[in-house]
């Protein structure tokens, strides 16, 4: 983002992918370093209308799951944006970034959550209507002991995220829970994604329902926000911190 002379606009050249809604997007929030010299902490947040001349939305990936939510590369040409757009003060960007990213953990542990539950509403009235041997196959112990053990971990991962939430309203330290439950949830639906497959047999390998969807939609809750991976490492360096 480089400034006009008098500081009234700043022109914005680059391009950024991955953006997710890139087509349906009416504001793209866009951040920039504004002084280059000034490392991270010249990073800016700017609101950006999507129909600013200079503005390109490229063509959507084709993604494993998500497809209801449009994902593409974004390319600005010379963008200008006034000062005015500025969101918060000049240089604030990656605070507010790294904010936004704490918080987004929780909401994408409940959208994990969420396929997990999905899951469940499909598989548990399958097992009881359908018979092996004259008898619904949710009254096999087999089964049950699986179906049981899912339920406990969705139940778990909920209350994380409900006690996570309450503790960022409260105004409580927050993050390293939010990494806890970003990453449990994460595991905890594609394993309920992967069973319910397993439990529905062979109609479970097609598209007939929407096992296959989950389990395909789940898959990206271990990546984004943030990996698990750097989940583990967030939650690892607080945990030294806090018994240093």
């Amino acid at each position: 983002a480089t400034p006009s002379s008098d500081q009234s606009y700043y022109t914005l050249q680059g391009n950024k992918l991955w953006i997710s809604n890139a087509k349906e997007a009416g504001v793209f929030l866009v951040f920039a370093n504004a002084d280059p010299t000034a490392g991270y902490k010249g990073i800016t947040a700017f609101m950006v209308d999507a129909e600013t001349p200079g503005i390109s939305v490229g063509t959507p990936e084709d993604k494993l799951g998500l497809k209801a939510s449009s994902t593409c590369p974004i390319h600005f040409d010379n963008v200008k944006v006034e000062s005015k757009n500025i969101l918060g003060q000049v240089g604030m960007g990656y605070k507010y970034c790294i904010n936004i990213l704490n918080e987004g953990r929780i909401g994408i542990a409940a959208q994990q959550i969420g396929i997990a539950k999905g899951c469940m509403d499909i598989a548990m009235p399958y097992m009881m209507e359908r018979k092996q041997f004259g008898s619904p196959i949710a009254e096999f112990q087999g089964m049950q002991h699986q179906y049981a053990q899912i339920a406990t971990e969705i139940h778990a991962a909920e209350v994380m995220t409900y006690n996570v939430c309450r503790m960022k309203e409260a105004g409580l330290p927050f993050v390293k829970e939010a990494s806890m439950v970003k990453m449990y949830s994460s595991q905890v639906a594609e394993k309920t994604a992967s069973k319910t497959i397993e439990w529905l047999g062979g109609i479970g390998f097609t598209k007939d329902l929407l096992a296959e969807k989950f389990y395909r939609d789940c898959k990206v809750g271990s990546i984004y926000e943030g990996t698990s991976n750097l989940q583990l490492n967030t939650i690892a360096k607080i945990l030294i911190r806090e018994h240093s």
